[in-house]
């Protein structure tokens, strides 16, 4: 199986790896099949849009959340490694709203392509997210 270098370096050097202790929410997805596992911790911070709407009483700025930290732990093979890392770094620091939209074309482009056998690691991890940046929305 022929790996890129891309995904050899996020293997290698994986990219916000670890916990995030007190984490604002977590999401975890596991593939029975393959015994991967990935866990997602995600710190939630608040920035104001520089869009504005009209209000009664004038011009109010949206208020928008954001993914202030994000780390990951991922039990499984290289790709799902890789996919982990990658993930972390596509959407640190954007909204909340821009990070459910990522899709598998995303981390798989990102990352230089990925051995067929192997594009379901891509899901696992934006299945992790999706499922902390919910939580993080139904508290």
């Amino acid at each position: 199986m022929q790996y890129s270098k891309k995904v050899i370096n996020h293997f290698k050097n994986p990219k916000n790896q670890g916990i995030i202790k007190k984490a604002d929410a977590i999401g975890e997805k596991g593939n029975p099949v393959c015994g991967d596992v990935m866990k997602i911790y995600l710190k939630i911070g608040v920035q104001e849009n520089k869009k504005t709407h009209s209000t009664g009483s004038g011009q109010a700025k949206k208020q928008e959340y954001y993914i202030k930290d994000i780390k990951f732990e991922t039990l499984g093979c290289v790709a799902a490694i890789a996919v982990s890392s990658a993930l972390t770094e596509v959407v640190k620091g954007k909204t909340l709203d821009y990070a459910l939209k990522i899709n598998k074309n995303t981390i798989v482009k990102k990352l230089g392509g990925l051995p067929d056998v192997k594009i379901h690691c891509s899901m696992l991890g934006i299945e992790a997210l999706r499922e902390a940046i919910n939580k993080f929305k139904n508290k």
